[in-house]
């Protein structure tokens, strides 16, 4: 019986990434809003960076580490009735929900949209808006339990990938953070 559970515990632990940071070299998402960019980061390194509108307001688009875990294809709109599918959707073709402010990942997402016009501006309720085909890529590259830090920074992707853990920090790296702790 201990076995069985051993089992399904490691074979869980293997689906669904558990803890608070990301592991060097998994996939994890970055969104700066000072920039308005979104960095894929997986196997070490950020692998791409797309355009994204965020809220209209500073404190629309939540800032933090959250976790994603809900993903649905062609999402229904609830607060217009809207079916999933339809041009009509602001949603758009994807949705890739996350944890933020103790919600359960229905509220802030990342997502498609149908205004494509609207990337790279400071427009959203609080989502972060992607072209369809970037989302559609996006969705089908990170798991749910993936790690999204939401940051308003000047540092660089890779530079925030390393601080959260999601990029393996050389031995540079680390001299530096232990500087800027002692600094700080």
């Amino acid at each position: 019986m201990l076995s069985i559970i051993l089992s399904l515990c490691l074979s869980a632990s293997i689906l669904f990434p558990f803890g608070t940071h990301p592991n060097p070299g998994d996939p994890f998402l970055i969104v700066n809003k000072k920039t308005n960019e979104l960095a894929f980061v997986d196997e070490n390194e950020v692998q791409r960076v797309l355009p994204v509108a965020t809220g209209k307001s500073v404190d629309q688009t939540p800032e933090g580490l959250f976790t994603i875990i809900v993903k649905a294809e062609n999402p229904y709109y609830r607060k217009k009735n809207i079916k999933g599918g339809v041009k009509e959707n602001p949603l758009g073709t994807r949705w890739i929900g996350f944890d933020a402010k103790g919600t359960n990942g229905r509220i802030y997402g990342v997502h498609g949209t149908n205004r494509p016009d609207s990337i790279g501006k400071y427009t959203t309720a609080g989502c972060i808006r992607l072209l369809n085909e970037e989302v559609e890529l996006l969705f089908n590259e990170i798991p749910v339990g993936t790690k999204i830090l939401i940051t308003a920074s000047d540092r660089s992707f890779d530079e925030l990938a390393r601080k959260a853990g999601a990029i393996a920090k050389s031995t540079s790296n680390l001299n530096e953070d232990r500087k800027e702790e002692a600094v700080n």
